[in-house]
């Protein structure tokens, strides 16, 4: 059974993967061997192949609901990184605490098609993926033992994804909330404590009148670089409108979504690479069944967005020794990047 541990002095949660575990010189191999994609032909997410995947937790599919026509389709990850069965269980040893590896793992495949990307997919069916996204976190909030809901995409290599290149998202729910969605919170939460203002919606209107990281701005949403990026050409989704809770949501909003997501993703492989390595991030609202009296002000304070992080370098000693980012792209100039590109 995985297992959370929490470290004494940062408070920071760290899953020990038991049944992931390797034996010391596998890394070895992982290390000095490059990754080999999983072949067309042998691929578990193509059509065809889904008695290759564990039974499927929800699938769109066409009228005529043939088993290998489906559009998106999802189901537990073959080798989770947590388990839904079991009860929440916070063990003390000394200084150290322990909490059982409870939650959910489930992949959902984004499209039948092996080779496409984000950004050469049709608009319409980044519009399906966005609605599993949806989905997937309303079906997870309802469980009261899990109390964060996040979605993540890993593409490339660099990103940490798996042998399988066929596109694909992750859904995670865990027990906890974790520290780096907490510390976004908090920090949130005192903003809107002195100002009794969202700090999301105030950078949106100061990234408007100054306009100088403002890559592209619809009826809906809004596409900028953050201020303080940790990579180049970090950027960032937001609603125009201030909204905590990604599930809320509505089909304008979504098409919109879409098109900007495929648009963005298409742009930066001109200025990159067909095939960049990228992590694409949810950060939603915690489930607030659990901690309703906790989260008093977060339905004002927090505002959902998307985090998209190119990974075309890489992180230094520095970086894991400090915690401070080295990014000698400055956002201002990657915003004319990709504006020239858009």
């Amino acid at each position: 059974m995985p297992e959370f541990r929490k470290d004494p002095i940062t408070n920071s949660w760290i899953i020990i993967a038991t049944e992931r575990s390797r034996r010391p010189y596998d890394y070895r191999e992982k290390v000095e061997n490059n990754v080999k994609y999983v072949s067309k032909e042998n691929c578990p997410f193509c059509p065809g192949h889904e008695n290759m995947t564990p039974n499927e937790i929800f699938s769109y599919r066409a009228p005529e609901n043939n088993m290998s026509s489906w559009w998106v389709r999802g189901f537990p990850a073959h080798s989770p990184l947590l388990h839904i069965e079991g009860e929440f269980e916070h063990k003390g040893f000394g200084i150290y605490d322990s909490i059982t590896g409870l939650g959910a793992h489930e992949i959902i495949v984004e499209t039948p098609d092996h080779d496409t990307t984000l950004g050469t997919m049709s608009s319409n069916q980044v519009e399906k993926i966005l609605w599993a996204y949806r989905d997937r976190i309303i079906d997870l909030k309802n469980d009261k033992r899990f109390r964060y809901v996040l979605i993540f995409k890993n593409h490339g290599k660099k990103a940490g994804a798996s042998s399988i290149h066929h596109p694909h998202s992750q859904v995670i729910a865990l027990p906890i909330v974790p520290k780096k969605i907490k510390e976004e919170l908090e920090g949130a939460r005192f903003h809107y404590k002195i100002k009794e203002r969202c700090i999301f919606c105030d950078i949106i209107k100061q990234e408007l009148k100054l306009d100088e990281r403002v890559i592209w701005k619809g009826k809906h949403f809004i596409l900028l670089s953050p201020w303080a990026p940790r990579f180049p050409f970090e950027t960032w989704i937001l609603p125009l409108k201030h909204s905590h809770d990604f599930t809320t949501i509505s089909k304008e909003e979504i098409l919109e979504l879409s098109q900007l997501m495929k648009r963005f993703f298409r742009t930066l492989q001109k200025i990159l690479a067909n095939d960049f390595s990228f992590n694409l991030l949810l950060h939603d609202t915690p489930n607030l069944i659990p901690q309703e009296g906790y989260w008093t002000t977060i339905r004002s304070d927090f505002h959902w967005h998307f985090e998209i992080i190119p990974r075309i370098v890489n992180i230094t000693g520095f970086e894991w020794g400090t915690g401070v980012y080295i990014n000698h792209l400055p956002p201002e100039i990657a915003t004319q990047e990709i504006k020239k590109a858009f």
